[in-house]
């Protein structure tokens, strides 16, 4: 029997806001426990919730970037359920009238592109967070987390496949960076996901029974989580037996989902109207002006850059992957208009270096644009070889020197004095004779040798057009 993979995706955007969604409490990551608390996200008696203005404004953008319907009208509810981190006994959320409903979200994947849904968009506040002692059996909680302004995404059970899956988080987590509301921190939990996943027979339109995967924090996991729990229901539906619904942890270190707890269903959790909390009312007039606020999206980037600037689909994919990415490609592209060579610099040199380097990102680069568009120019102009060029470049990474700095103080200016090079050129003939006999006798590849030798001599610092040149010449006189 063949079966059909049913994933929807639930996404938790932790937004950049310097304050709470309902108090002035300050959400900077990493302060000491408890210390970015006050009554209100304590849950204290007598408090009142205040809505942060900066919130409904983050939700408005998103969901313009995923094509959302916005619900000019919109309530918040509270959630009831009871666990420790959960100081009120309950989470103000949003149920029956969210913010943004019916947006769509378009990904790309072995060339062909898919649309997958979204359903809905809502804002509520975050939780706090538990943390165990292994050497004793007791939790701390942590209520620095609680009130932070959080936006749920929930995808339509469109994806077919956990690679689809991880294309879709991709997408949305590069949307949310470009937007600037969020700043997409896997790590420290500000872009997380939780997967529900089913299987069915394939040609079937009744879902299958589902489990939800939570605690994974890279695309990398999500993927290989749904990878593993797409195989386990699998087995199970092939030996007749039934999966069970339930809420899995991921355990990344050993490659498994375990199970977490029996999933309550959504009538479990009692949602009603927050009667501290006004309705949202949203006026045509702000809707339009934050969508004139809205930047160029990953989409219109990467069609631009294939279109205008004749990259492959490929390089526009990778360049315009993250806002800071796409942004360092257009700061150096302004004062260096080789666009695909400047791609593929971006795409080899400077990534592999980044991808190697712990602790250093793009903001933090110590080659500038303007510095790598330098030192290509200098390419360009023959001052150096572009072998030369990795060299210097390896160097501007490890100080933050500019090019030309690198390049008189290693020495490396390109040799391209065609009286120093002939007479170099002459004597590594003579002392080659076999080679140049190969060569006259019509195996041109010989000339390569010749060319390196030369390369050899000269510390890379041959012009490397001029030495073929010259070679061609002096072999031919024979």
């Amino acid at each position: 029997m063949e079966f059909e993979t049913v994933i929807g995706l639930e996404v938790h955007a932790q937004l950049k806001t310097r304050s709470k969604i309902f108090c002035g409490c300050s959400t900077e990551f990493g302060r000491p426990p408890n210390s970015n608390t006050c009554p209100v996200c304590l849950g204290l008696p007598g408090v009142l919730p205040v809505l942060n203005r900066r919130v409904v404004e983050f939700a408005i953008k998103l969901a313009l970037a995923t094509d959302c319907q916005i619900n000019q009208r919109n309530v918040f509810a509270r959630k009831n359920y009871f666990y420790p981190d959960l100081p009120k006994g309950y989470q103000i959320s949003q149920f029956d009238l969210p913010i943004a409903e019916h947006g769509r979200l378009s990904i790309d994947l072995d060339g062909k592109t898919r649309e997958i849904g979204i359903t809905r968009i809502h804002m509520e506040e975050d939780a706090g967070k538990l943390i165990h002692d292994e050497r004793e059996p007791v939790s701390y909680v942590d209520l620095n987390r609680a009130g932070t302004p959080l936006l749920e995404i929930v995808s339509e059970p469109d994806i077919r496949s956990p690679e689809e899956a991880a294309a879709y988080l991709r997408k949305l987590h590069a949307i949310v960076r470009y937007l600037e509301i969020c700043d997409g921190n896997m790590q420290e939990g500000s872009f997380r996901c939780d997967a529900n996943i089913s299987l069915r027979p394939k040609g079937e339109e009744k879902l299958g029974t589902r489990t939800e995967l939570k605690n994974m924090n890279s695309f990398r996991n999500v993927q290989r989580a749904l990878e593993y729990e797409e195989r386990r229901q699998r087995d199970l539906l092939l030996d007749g037996e039934a999966v069970v619904q339930a809420t899995l942890l991921w355990d990344a270190d050993k490659g498994i989902s375990l199970p977490m707890r029996s999933k309550e269903e959504a009538h479990d959790y009692r949602y009603f109207p927050d009667p501290d909390l006004v309705p949202v009312v949203i006026a045509d007039e702000w809707i339009a002006a934050l969508k004139a606020e809205l930047p160029e999206l990953p989409l219109a980037k990467k069609t631009r850059f294939i279109q205008e600037l004749g990259l492959p689909e490929y390089d526009a994919e990778v360049l315009t992957s993250s806002r800071d990415l796409a942004d360092y490609f257009e700061s150096a592209l302004a004062l260096y208009p080789g666009a695909k060579k400047l791609s593929n610099w971006i795409m080899t040199e400077l990534m592999r270096v980044l991808k190697g380097e712990e602790g250093i990102d793009l903001a933090g680069c110590p080659v500038t644009p303007a510095n790598l568009a330098r030192l290509l120019t200098m390419v360009d102009q023959g001052s150096i070889s572009g072998k030369i060029a990795k060299t210097v470049f390896e160097e501007m990474m490890a100080s933050g020197a500019d090019p030309e700095r690198v390049v008189k103080e290693k020495n490396l200016l390109q040799v391209s004095d065609e009286g120093e090079l002939t007479a170099i050129v002459q004597r590594i003939i003579a002392d080659n004779p076999e080679q140049v006999a190969q060569f006259r006798a019509g195996k041109g590849k010989v000339l390569g040798f010749f060319v390196g030798q030369l390369m050899k001599e000269t510390k890379g610092k041959a012009n490397p057009q001029l030495a073929n040149q010259l070679f061609t010449n002096e072999l031919q006189k024979g």
